[in-house]
């Protein structure tokens, strides 16, 4: 039983504070790299929710491997997202009010391959970006687009 079960079998769908983990990744051609997302129909930043025993990077770089066959190399961090604005509750019923840690990174290897949480990934200009970007990685491309200052604390 992985650690959101666990927690969940105890807690039922109480709101709990997560912390979530993911990054943007460019290319050599300064493009960002999102996935079709499965689970919304939305164009997104991969990343996913940390597991026990796990530093904030380690989360961000197991998410992006999973998510798009990808191994990040060096990562800076960029920003740091939280509060009542961001608190969700899941089809299921479950509450999380995230902590969202995201991390940029422009070195990586491997080849991109899709898993089952990923309709399609792809890399884009930043002027050439989907419209229907999940609304949360909207506000952080919306930030690096305008150069706040990082890490930006959203």
């Amino acid at each position: 039983m992985d650690y959101i079960q666990h927690l969940r079998s105890m807690i039922g769908h109480e709101k709990v504070i997560m912390v979530v983990a993911g990054a943007m990744v460019f290319d050599s051609r300064n493009r960002l790299l999102l996935q079709l997302r499965t689970d919304n129909e939305s164009w997104g930043l991969p990343g996913g929710f940390m597991d026990l025993n796990e530093s904030v990077q380690e989360t961000a770089r197991r998410e992006v491997f999973e998510e798009t066959g990808l191994t990040l190399k060096d990562m800076s961090l960029f920003g740091v997202y939280s509060g009542p604005d961001k608190d969700k509750q899941f089809a299921n019923g479950d509450q999380v009010s995230p902590v969202q840690i995201l991390f940029r990174c422009d070195e990586y290897g491997g080849e991109l391959m899709k898993d089952d949480e990923s309709h399609d990934l792809a890399f884009f200009h930043l002027n050439k970006l989907p419209e229907n970007l999940f609304p949360e990685h909207r506000i952080m491309i919306n930030d690096l687009l305008q150069h706040k200052e990082q890490p930006v604390i959203g």
